[in-house]
């Protein structure tokens, strides 16, 4: 995995002060049928602060879309991964390493820590994947009632980069990225994460938490995370937010 994200974090180029660029995209496949409901279920996850960010895209059954295939009789539905946070980062000049995909325990809003990782460097596999497929989210009980689980990622930043992070992840609020959930101290834990010595941790909402939250609400879906690049033109902003 850390090889498969190291090639998409060097072909994002997205400026968050002018959105535009290339952005990294997840993919879910549902059936057709289920599809508004679907949407619905993801515009709740958005709403919440639960998305990366605002764009989407729908490939109809039968299309395709930068490598990215659609059976007849269903229905895709990409979204912003949160890599893209990190060739953001890199593009910026700041050194980025991402650590761990894992489940943040959240309660009364307030994430409190991770109660499951698994590392970059030592899985083949997706760990966002691996953790929404053995249900362990909550997704939409942390949307109703402020506590539940919710997938997120840990990536560290040299301290000597703090201002210049700072600003950054300022300018990528100020573009409806939602994603970031805690920016650690120097040399602390995060989320009862370790971070290595002369580091920041900072973590963010994993882009598929809205497909979670699809599979809590009993429908059938699957899903790809880092499934490719796109233009950030060629998705659409107000899907989500509408």
């Amino acid at each position: 995995m850390s090889s498969r994200i190291g090639e998409l974090i060097c072909g994002i180029t997205f400026d968050p002060r002018t959105s535009e660029g290339t952005i990294a995209f997840n993919t879910a496949v549902v059936a057709e049928r289920d599809l508004e409901r679907a949407l619905s279920t993801c515009k709740l996850v958005y709403a919440a602060g639960l998305n990366v960010g605002p764009y989407a895209r729908i490939i109809e059954g039968g299309e395709s879309f930068n490598g990215v295939s659609i059976q007849k009789g269903f229905s895709g539905i990409l979204t912003i991964c949160s890599i893209t946070i990190d060739g953001v980062l890199l593009k910026a000049g700041i050194p980025v390493q991402p650590l761990c995909g894992g489940i943040v325990q959240v309660t009364e809003k307030m994430p409190v820590r991770f109660t499951d990782i698994l590392r970059y460097d030592s899985t083949t596999l997706d760990p966002l994947d691996v953790f929404m497929s053995q249900e362990l989210t909550s997704v939409l009980e942390m949307i109703n009632t402020g506590s539940g689980k919710v997938l997120a990622s840990v990536r560290e930043v040299p301290m000597a980069a703090r201002t210049q992070l700072e600003n950054l992840l300022s300018d990528l609020m100020d573009a409806e990225f939602k994603g970031i959930l805690e920016v650690g101290e120097p040399n602390s834990d995060l989320l009862e994460m370790p971070v290595n010595r002369g580091h920041i941790g900072v973590a963010i909402i994993g882009g598929i938490n809205s497909m979670a939250a699809v599979k809590e609400s009993g429908i059938e879906i699957q899903t790809s995370a880092m499934s490719g690049l796109a233009d950030i033109r060629d998705m659409d902003c107000n899907l989500l937010s509408s």
